[in-house]
């Protein structure tokens, strides 16, 4: 049985404990610190901003080597004397400082400057040191790993001392006012920061002096911590001994009371260490914290049981509440897929037992749309890590359920109050860098209030928390979490006009580990560039013309296919904040690409693209490669015309809205997999058709195709076969039509699903009773 060892909220594989315990043996002279990189490295266990966490990963060995499972080297503490970095007379200052009278008004004191204290400033830690030591009732604490600290300055000298440090791991009465799931909290705790020291020296009595400074950190520590340790935080928590202290300066600017702990320190495992109750304040950074901290991480993949079975390896690992709901959910998935265009009564025609347990299964107000989707979105994850760029493309589409008038819970989808009622879809879909669908990496369904119809003149003076927007924020999140499953990976978010949010591209920079950002600019905005600043089209029109470049146009219903040929210029842009957002907001730098068509066909509206990244252009071949990144979008547009033409999403006959997301959730895979196989057989023409059809479907395909030829001793490649299942869906297959698409396809699997049928009872395999 494989080795399973946990620790610091880490899996270490056996392998990994392996390669410890070897070098361990093999080197005498290696240090618990040098171990530690080690380890981090083969595990890729990194902060936000790259650096490894060597602290954390040491603590985590430490409690490895009580269990037993490791021997780590003899620690050399003791074995030296570490030098105090509290330099000799740093005291006095303080001691000249208390004889020094200080104003008794706030005004008086004139600036007030909280100076960041580093690794690189020995004076400054020895001031923040010693104040500590000397005037905290609780003493100077070694921080964690991730911390910022501050010392307290005006024209008159030291005020007093700040430290931040990473949040509590559990807190019932702020875990409870957050609403997070323990996944969440996992996931997003380090989005927490801890005001973990607050001092004012002792002489310092001026009036509101302490809410000032608990403000301005508020307002300053974000970018300070984002800075020290690669992500910006949304919510600030501290610790108040009611005994001492009534907690005023910290309720005057502006924190809130939301319980008390339970008398536990951080390291208490053994509920035997006791300490004070403290009450618990917390302070929000964003408006948007409670979703931010809320957000569901993508669980990683369990390793998938051998079966043969496409359905149950993409979703494996389900959590339905029931076994039988896993094997329930898998025979539905397999029926649609097998007849896309069916209804549910169709696609379970063959069993009266199979239809009723479909209607009971996506009907189930246990389960939601999540829960299935959940296994395909860690499947997804798993595809992901195996490609060095992944583009990750958010749209939205509308769902049309006027035949469903009766079913409550539908909404509006046009601008008319009482227009055609449905539901609102905003979807991320992941391709590769040459096109190929690898999955959803995350689904918003909604429906429209009435009560809220015609709030849009209102939209400039909302936070984005309060409008549809958020739903490029919370798929961002979704694609960020894959991001941190699939390190190597380069996860690019993509996203259309509509996308052009200031608050995307902050979130883009809230974390070193975040995806890039790709979108399409909608507004003329105020930037600034190297040596130019004005409105974003005319700053970036003024850049020198590079060379022309071609791209392929799809087809649409207004519109034949056509290839463009493309101007392209490009410059790096500081985009300026809004001016009716909150105060405090700072220009972001990004780089901009404007791909025009200068002559366009007659009567053809030429072709113009402002794209926006966080990803550095500085050459004519990077600007092409967003380009054409760019140009993978259209991707999500063939997917929706498959979900909505190919599975007939919108003809499904449910009488409650759980039904219909629960349906369409199931749908979405089929959608993707008939997508997915469509692209696969063009980017991969080799690959043998097993990666995607059984043995009954490729033979049964093959002798219906070619019924005069004996079956091939080895199974044909995935394009020969899907040209033979596009011929079943009425595609002709000549040289000069080119390759089949999804169209012919869904059509070409429910006849298929009828021939293997028949294949299995009747064909070579089957045999007499």
């Amino acid at each position: 049985m494989a080795e399973v060892a946990r620790a610091g909220g880490r899996e270490f594989p056996t392998e990994v404990i392996e390669r410890i315990r070897d070098a361990v043996s093999a080197d005498a002279e290696l240090t618990r610190t040098e171990l530690s990189r080690r380890v981090c490295e083969w595990l890729s266990w990194r902060q936000a901003n790259g650096r490894l966490r060597e602290v954390s990963c040491r603590v985590a060995l430490q409690a490895l080597e009580q269990r037993g499972v490791i021997e780590l080297p003899p620690s050399r503490a003791a074995d030296r004397k570490r030098p105090s970095r509290v330099e000799p007379g740093l005291q006095t200052e303080f001691v000249l400082q208390e004889r020094t009278p200080l104003p008794t008004e706030l005004h008086q004191l004139g600036r007030i400057e909280l100076v960041v204290v580093g690794k690189d400033c020995p004076q400054e830690y020895g001031q923040w040191k010693e104040a500590l030591e000397r005037f905290h009732p609780e003493g100077h604490v070694t921080l964690p790993q991730a911390h910022v600290r501050y010392l307290i300055r005006c024209r008159y000298g030291v005020l007093g001392a700040l430290g931040f440090s990473a949040a509590a791991r559990q807190l019932a009465a702020r875990d409870a006012h957050i609403g997070w799931s323990s996944p969440a909290r996992t996931a997003n705790r380090e989005l927490v920061v801890a005001n973990s020291r607050f001092l004012l020296l002792p002489w310092v009595r001026v009036k509101d002096l302490a809410s000032h400074v608990l403000a301005r950190a508020a307002r300053q520590l974000a970018q300070d911590w984002q800075s020290a340790c690669g992500l910006r935080p949304v919510l600030l928590e501290t610790y108040v001994d009611a005994a001492r202290y009534r907690a005023t300066c910290y309720r005057a600017a502006g924190w809130q009371r939301v319980g008390a702990t339970c008398g536990r320190t951080r390291n208490d495992r053994t509920h035997t260490r006791r300490a004070r109750v403290r009450d618990i304040y917390l302070l929000p950074l964003s408006g948007d914290y409670r979703r931010r901290l809320c957000s569901e991480p993508i669980v990683r993949k369990p390793p998938a049981p051998s079966s043969p079975s496409w359905a149950r390896r993409e979703l494996g690992g389900a959590e339905l509440g029931d076994p039988r709901r896993f094997e329930r959910l898998v025979s539905v998935l397999e029926d649609f897929y097998a007849r896309p265009n069916a209804s549910v009564p169709q696609a379970c025609y063959h069993s009266w037992g199979r239809l009723k347990g479909t209607y009971r299964l996506v009907n189930n107000d246990d389960i939601s749309m999540r829960d299935i989707l959940a296994p395909h979105y860690a499947s997804t994850a798993a595809r992901m890590n195996n490609e060095p760029v992944v583009l990750a493309v958010q749209d939205t589409t509308s769902l049309n359920y006027s035949t469903h008038a009766a079913t409550p819970g539908l909404g509006t989808i046009t601008n008319a109050a009482d227009g055609a009622l449905g539901l609102e879809v905003h979807d991320t879909l992941t391709f590769t860098a040459r096109g190929v669908p690898l999955g959803l990496l995350d689904v918003q369904v909604w429906a429209r209030d009435p009560a809220e119809f015609g709030k849009r003149h209102t939209r400039r003076k909302r936070p984005v928390e309060e409008k549809e927007s958020y739903k490029w924020l919370t798929s961002f999140q979704a694609a960020a979490h894959a991001q941190r499953l699939c390190p190597h990976t380069r996860v690019v978010s993509v996203g259309d006009r509509e996308s052009d949010v200031f608050e995307l591209f902050e979130l883009a920079h809230a974390r070193d580990d975040h995806p890039a950002l790709l979108v399409r600019a909608s507004a003329d905005r105020r930037v600034r560039s190297t040596g130019a600043s004005g409105l974003l089209w005319k700053v970036v029109e003024s850049q020198k013309k590079t060379e022309l470049r071609e791209v392929q146009v799809p087809r649409t219903a207004e519109r034949p296919a056509r290839r463009a040929r493309l101007t392209v210029r490009f410059c790096a842009v500081e985009l300026r904040p809004p001016r009716n957002g909150p105060a405090g907001r700072q220009p972001l730098h990004v780089w901009a690409v404007l791909a025009r068509e200068e002559h366009p066909p007659h009567g053809v509206e030429p072709l113009e693209w402002m794209l926006l990244t966080t990803l550095e252009v500085r050459t004519f071949a990077q600007a092409m490669e967003k380009i054409d990144w760019y140009a993978r979008r259209w991707g999500i547009e063939v997917y929706h015309r498959t979900l909505k033409s190919g599975c007939l999403i919108e003809e499904r006959q449910l009488g409650t809205v759980t039904g219909l997301t629960n349906c369409l959730a199931i749908d979405m895979i089929v959608a993707w997999r008939i997508l997915y196989m469509t692209r696969l057989g063009r980017e991969v023409p080799d690959l043998p058709c097993t990666a995607v059809f059984t043995e009954d479907e490729w033979q049964s395909l093959c002798k219906v195709t070619h019924p005069n030829q004996p079956l091939p001793l080895e199974p044909p490649s995935l394009t020969e076969v899907i040209r033979m299942l596009s011929k079943l869906g009425g595609h002709i297959a000549r040289k000069t039509d080119g390759p089949p698409g999804v169209e012919s396809l869904w059509i070409g699997l429910m006849r298929l699903s009828d021939i293997s049928m028949c294949w299995r009872l009747f064909g070579p395999s089957a045999r007499a009773p």
